[in-house]
Parts: C-alpha cells; structure tokens; sequence
C-alpha cells in the first residue's frame, strides 16, 4: 500500500485542538451560522480571536514537549456551505487561503524543535456532520472537494484532513481530490454509539472500503464526534485496519448525535474523566499518536487528555 505520511508518528505524540465551533459559540459568544467558524475570518477581531483561540491549545503541546496540528477553521468552507453565506466561488477561495496562512503565521511564531508543528486544511461533510442524507458517488465527491483542496495545497498546508466523515464515498472522493492536490490526507470518520459510521457500515469495512479504492490511500485515520465508550469496544487489538487509525478528536458527552443535536444546552462532560478514558486506549493502540477534541471540549479537556496520554506513553 503506497500512503504519504506527513506525520513523524514515532516516537513524538502530536496534539490538536478542541470543539472550535462549540468554543466560539458557547464561550466568546459568536454567531456561527450554519456552524461555519470560517465566517469570522472576514475581519481583524474575528483573527484575533481565531489567534487566541489556538494559543491556549499551542502552550499545552509546548508544556508537553509534544507535537502540534493546526487544523483550520474551514469545516464549512466549501461551495455548499459558502453559498448558503452569500460567498461566491472567488471569495471561499480566499477565505480558505486566508484560513491556512494565518495557522502559517501561527507556526512561524510558535515552533520549536521539540514542538513541530503541521498546518492542516480541513475539509467537512458536503451535508450535516451527523446524517449522511444523500450520499454521493466517490466521483461526485471527488470533484466537489477538488477546489478547496486545490487551495489548501496552494497556500502552502501540509496536509489535508476530512473531519466529520459519514460515509465511504465521501471519504475515498476528498482522498483522490487530495492526492492530486499532491497533499497527505487523513479521514476522520465518525461514529455513532454502537461504534458504526451513521450509514450503519462498521468502521473496519470503510476504513478497508476506502484503502482499497484509493490509488493513494490516506494516510491515517481518526475518529472524531463521538465519546470513547461509543467505539473503543469495537476496536480490536492488533488488527491490521485498527492499526491504520493514527488519532482522536473526542467528545465531551457520551450522548448519541440525535440526543446532542437536540439538547438546548452545551453539555461538556468532565474533562477529567475524558482523559482518563484515553489512558487505555493509548495504552492498547500504540498507533494512535494525535488527540484532541471535538464537539463540548476546550482546552481543559485537551490538557487532560495530553496530561493522562502523555503519562500512559512514557
């Protein structure tokens, strides 16, 4: 299998950041439309407060000596998405251009040797994060995340990352986009509470569905929107495809998405009980090397993560 891996996996631990869009939200009390974080890039205060934002997140890789992905606010930026705000084609471009030169000038500021650091250019589901609805051929796929992973790759990311994945044709669609980009792609698929994509595949066949029709496969996998109770019993110790998934972005709750999606208020779980449910999975799956957070987590979940991941590597 032929993979262009970005990432020095061994021996260095990488870490991310949490819930952006939940962040913004529920904490700086932003409107996100459509839940699309890119919006605030249009001016100087919504920068800052992007900047602010992965500071917090960078000086926990560097209290760790760890490794750092910065993974751009553009998991709504493609044309769909930018329509639905009012951008036309030549103005989603250059928000995700902008997208990805400001995690540049990020890096510039803040790496170090024993913090490297990765820009990463996210791409998101075409429809909702949590609901397949209808699906696309890989095809179809391939040529809607064509533009946002040709700009990704032009504006200098390392790598590109599809967060969110609900399905298989999607998922092989935005690796082709990116191997002709000529970018490394990681596929973060989620999972429902019985450790099944929502379409009701279980993971093992897509992450096999998506190697097997891919010239260049991804690089890694991840899972992301979904607690660890919901999967970390269907992962089965060295098996050759749990093997291909490299990390998590977890979330705080361990309610379905149906739940989550209906809930009036933010629920945050316990950071310190998140981290805690990554020592064994670190501790079973040597393989997995990125963390972070997904939907309800900030940067005490992050810490507690890294602090309890940290531990159970050394």
């Amino acid at each position: 299998m032929q993979t262009n891996n970005p990432l020095p996996l061994e021996p260095k631990l990488f870490f991310t950041d949490g819930g952006l869009e939940t962040t913004l939200i529920f904490d700086d009390g932003l409107d996100l439309p459509h839940f699309a974080a890119f919006h605030i890039l249009r001016d100087n205060e919504g920068r800052r407060v992007l900047n602010d934002y992965f500071e917090r997140y960078i000086a926990i890789a560097k209290n760790a000596h760890s490794g750092f992905v910065l993974e751009s606010p553009t998991w709504r930026a493609s044309s769909d998405w930018g329509n639905q705000l009012g951008y036309s084609q030549e103005e989603l471009a250059d928000i995700n251009r902008i997208a990805i030169e400001q995690l540049l000038e990020l890096r510039t500021k803040h790496q170090t040797p024993e913090t490297p650091m990765l820009v990463s250019g996210c791409i998101g589901p075409r429809g909702d994060g949590y609901d397949p609805g209808t699906l696309m051929s890989a095809d179809e796929a391939h040529h809607y995340h064509a533009e946002q992973a040709s700009v990704f790759a032009d504006a200098g990311a390392d790598l590109i990352s599809a967060i969110t994945m609900t399905n298989t044709p999607e998922a092989i669609g935005i690796a082709r986009a990116a191997a002709d980009a000529g970018k490394p792609c990681v596929i973060s698929f989620t999972v429902e509470t019985d450790g099944k994509l929502p379409t009701g595949q279980r993971l093992e066949d897509a992450i096999t569905e998506v190697d097997s029709n891919c010239e260049i496969p991804p690089a890694y996998y991840m899972i992301n929107c979904a607690h660890p109770t919901h999967f970390s019993s269907t992962l089965e110790e060295d098996s050759a495809w749990v093997s291909r998934i490299g990390g998590l972005r977890t979330n705080a709750s361990c309610k379905s998405h149906a739940e989550l999606d209906e809930a009036e208020e933010l629920d945050r779980g316990n950071p310190a009980e998140l981290g805690e449910a990554h020592i064994s999975l670190s501790q079973r799956f040597p393989n997995l090397r990125v963390f972070g957070g997904c939907c309800g987590t900030d940067h005490r979940h992050v810490e507690a993560i890294c602090d309890a991941v940290t531990a159970a590597k050394a």
